[in-house]
């Protein structure tokens, strides 16, 4: 089985060979007198993921570099950038058969919460870095003013700040032509701006694409808005 992680565009070049994710739930228990025990069900928080990466620092015919080959500080300064730059980002994992066939995938937008190096010398000059991701759930606020009019307090919206994904009228789809050296990253990057937003693309397009790294030219895809 082939697996594809993916910290916002940066593509690991080897794949963690475990992968975490804890939906974490804040369900309450209460004892009520003479009734024992009662579950109160409230809605989940948010996903913690945890995983250990090997951080290459020579060319492994195994490896996966799609933009050719980088050493181990070009990714440590990708962590960190992500890490500092105060902003969440798209983790996806896609788990692809030999044959071809697409498995379920993982697509969470998440914050960098902490990665830690660790150097070992049975592992020679690479790195394993732990890493710990969170969920990240668009929020917005409103702002409201408050007079008093006959003895009455009334309470008037102002303002509306929009969360970052502020939901807005659906389009209709588009339709786009495979020209050659096309990918489904390079599509999404066309039409979202943002390459790791092709499983968007894939899914969309299951009844043609078998493999969402084989893509030919000439295909004519549906490109949802």
């Amino acid at each position: 089985m082939a697996y594809y992680f993916y910290l916002d565009k940066l593509l690991l070049p080897i794949a963690p060979s475990k992968l975490q994710l804890k939906v974490n739930n804040q369900n309450k228990t209460l004892t009520l007198i003479n009734e024992g025990e009662i579950n109160i069900l409230k809605k989940p928080k948010l996903t913690d993921i945890d995983f250990d990466v090997l951080i290459p620092q020579v060319k492994y015919p195994f490896a996966i570099y799609k933009d050719g080959f980088h050493d181990a500080l070009y990714y440590l300064d990708k962590l960190e950038a992500l890490k500092s730059g105060q902003e969440p980002f798209q983790f996806i994992v896609t788990r692809t058969l030999p044959n071809g066939k697409m498995l379920f995938d993982t697509n969470l937008k998440v914050s960098l919460e902490d990665y830690r190096v660790k150097e070992d010398k049975k592992e020679g000059f690479d790195l394993t870095v732990s890493i710990s991701l969170k969920q990240y759930k668009d929020y917005g606020t409103k702002t409201a003013n408050v007079t008093i009019s006959n003895q009455k307090a009334v309470a008037k919206v102002e303002k509306t700040r929009p969360a970052e994904s502020s939901p807005a009228p659906k389009a209709s789809a588009k339709t786009y032509t495979v020209t050659k050296n096309d990918t489904l990253w390079i599509i999404a990057k066309k039409f979202y701006g943002n390459g790791s937003e092709y499983s968007k693309i894939f899914s969309a397009n299951k009844d043609k694409i078998k493999n969402a790294n084989l893509i030919y030219t000439g295909q004519v895809l549906t490109i949802p808005v």
